[in-house]
């Protein structure tokens, strides 16, 4: 027979380590990743972990359409150009990711 767990008691709360957390809000960001299969095999609601990604990355408004397109006369010196809501925001290859995460998130306002 195995092993039986017996829990006395109103509480169930289990106490996660964020090396714990943050293996399981990996597993469910890789290709293919199933979200409730993932919980169900850690014991836990889809839920838990939904929470768990916004602790760690915040949270989205929603999603981007993004296309890559070869570069042209117009990107000529940019890593990356963003388009949003008709603002055009050319990012050069050597700006710092902290000032390039800073005007995007002005644009969100």
């Amino acid at each position: 027979m195995g092993q039986v767990t017996i829990i006395s008691g109103v509480e169930r709360r289990r106490i996660w380590s964020d090396e714990q957390k943050r293996a399981l809000v990996m597993a469910v960001s890789q290709p293919g990743a199933n979200v409730a299969e993932i919980a169900r095999d850690a014991d836990l609601r889809p839920g838990q972990i939904y929470r768990w990604r916004r602790q760690m990355f915040g949270s989205a408004e929603g999603f981007a359409a993004v296309a890559v397109q070869p570069d042209g006369p117009a990107a000529s010196g940019s890593a990356i150009i963003v388009e949003l809501g008709g603002t055009v925001v050319r990012i050069a290859a050597d700006t710092s990711p902290e000032l390039a995460s800073a005007v995007l998130r002005s644009l969100r306002r």
